[in-house]
This record gives structure tokens, C-alpha cells and sequence, in this order.
């Protein structure tokens, strides 16, 4: 195994119907508390979101995403200024106001399919930008999707995606192949099997498989908190194949994963 150090992005959801934490930090102090967690247990980028991008789940208003983020951005960016914050959101309001206030990545899993400004907003504040690939949109995007080459299809999105935000004038860019967002288990499989041909865009690439539906139907295990112990041992083989930053509910378990990796294989920070 070539080693290549990663970085870890926790996964912080401000809402109360997240696929596998909705509800747990959708108070401040909690958020907070969550958050204070995971920065002890060595995470290096808190992923906020008010929004759940579930299968099937419902857009809420602007305001409404503001209230929920804002606050938790203020206090993180207040006591823990060193800790890097990105949003997680395809409005552009959101965005431009958690920029203002300390983010300094914008999450967006369409991909500029929902919000084609990100690009010009992250030029314009030098915020990066993860870039994902999704098929449809959270409602529907589970309804039937189809690809006739999904590991080509992808590809040639992001390809698109990533020159168009060079060309714009973003300097930090990253790929997100969008496990589980409009894709069957067999896509999933797929594009993770393939995932090293993702180099080729020029960009470091971030992977968000954290307690997902393909590795419960995969490993038969229906309540997404008990993947956690899958999800590390799914990266541990993944890891080989050169991915930048992982997205996890679970930083302290990802962060064990990581030391003993470095041990074994001699890694750099």
C-alpha cells in the first residue's frame, strides 16, 4: 500500500432528519458539544449543514438553512479558529454568508447543477469548493437512476465542472464521485472500484461513503449507526487508492484508522 496522507471531514448536520443523525445536533449547545468531539478526536474540517440531502427529502427555505448554520459557524469559527469549516449547501445565500463568517469551503453536491455562481463566489472569497456528482436531486434521485457508462458519465461531469471552475478563477478544488446520490449499488460499486481513474482531473479527490445504504445492503446491517465499524474498513481498503479527504460521522474511529496507517507505512503529515 502506497501511502498518502489524508485529512478528515466531519460531518456535522443541523437538522432533524438526516439519514443517520438527523435531530442529535440541531441545538447549539449540542452542535457545539459535537463539534468540540470532533475536533478532540483530530478532525480536520467540520462539514455544516441545515439541509438533509437524504433520499427523498424535501428543500427548506433560505432563512431557515441561515438559522440553522449560522450560529454554530460564528461559535466554531470564535473558539476553534484554527479548525477548518465548510458548508454544505446548494443555495447561494448560505453559502455567501457562512463565507462571511468563517467558512472556508463550499460543499456543494450538485456540482454547480443547482447553484452555477458557487464557482465565482469561491473565486471571489479564494474559498474552495468540492464539487460532486449527482444525478437529479435529493427527492428524486433515487427514483430510477441509469447510466449506460456511470464510471464515464461521472467522469466527464466533473471534468466539465472542475475546467469550468479553473476557468473562473478557483484555486482549490475538489472531486466528489457522489456515492449514493442517484446511483443503484451496483453504480456505487463501480465507481469505487474505479476510483483511481479520477486522478486524471487534476484535482484531490474527496470520498463521503460514511454509513451509507450500499454498505448496509452490502453487509446487511438496516440501522446506519452500526456501519461505522464497516465504513472505516471499506476506507482502509479505498485509502490505496488515493483519496485526499474522507467525510465521516465517525472522526475519532477515521482518526484511529489513520494513525495506525502512518505507522505501518511510514506517512508524512
Amino acid at each position: 500500500m502506497k501511502c498518502k496522507p489524508f485529512k478528515i471531514m466531519g460531518i456535522l448536520n443541523i437538522t432533524p432528519d438526516s439519514f443517520s443523525d438527523g435531530g442529535e445536533n440541531f441545538n447549539l449547545k449540542d452542535a457545539l458539544d459535537s463539534a468540540e468531539k470532533m475536533i478532540e478526536s483530530g478532525v480536520d474540517i467540520i462539514d455544516i449543514g441545515g439541509e438533509s440531502t437524504r433520499p427523498g427529502s424535501e428543500s427548506v427555505p433560505v432563512d431557515e438553512e441561515i438559522k440553522r448554520v449560522l450560529p454554530v459557524i460564528k461559535e466554531l469559527n470564535k473558539n476553534f479558529p484554527d479548525i477548518k469549516i465548510s458548508i454544505d449547501t446548494t443555495k447561494y445565500e448560505v453559502a455567501q454568508i457562512a463565507l462571511d463568517n468563517g467558512a472556508g469551503i463550499i460543499n456543494d453536491i450538485s456540482g454547480l447543477q443547482f447553484e452555477p455562481r458557487f464557482a465565482e463566489l469561491a473565486a471571489y472569497y479564494d474559498a474552495g469548493i468540492v464539487l460532486m456528482h449527482i444525478q437529479e436531486n435529493p427527492k428524486l434521485m433515487q427514483v430510477n437512476p441509469n447510466y449506460n457508462d456511470v464510471v464515464g458519465e461521472v467522469y466527464a461531469f466533473l471534468e466539465n465542472k472542475v475546467q469550468y471552475s479553473h476557468k473562473i478563477g478557483v484555486n482549490k478544488i475538489w472531486a466528489d464521485v457522489g456515492i449514493g446520490f442517484g446511483k443503484t449499488y451496483f453504480h456505487n460499486i463501480q465507481l469505487l472500484k474505479h476510483l483511481e481513474q479520477f486522478h486524471k482531473l487534476g484535482v484531490p479527490l474527496v470520498l463521503g461513503i460514511s454509513r451509507k445504504s450500499f454498505i448496509g445492503k452490502m453487509l446487511e446491517i438496516e440501522n446506519p449507526q452500526e456501519r461505522d465499524i464497516a465504513t472505516a474498513l471499506i476506507h482502509s481498503i479505498l485509502l490505496a487508492k488515493g483519496v485526499d479527504i474522507v467525510r465521516v460521522h465517525n472522526v475519532a474511529l477515521m482518526n484511529t484508522l489513520r494513525i495506525i496507517i502512518k505507522e505501518f507505512f511510514d506517512c508524512k503529515n
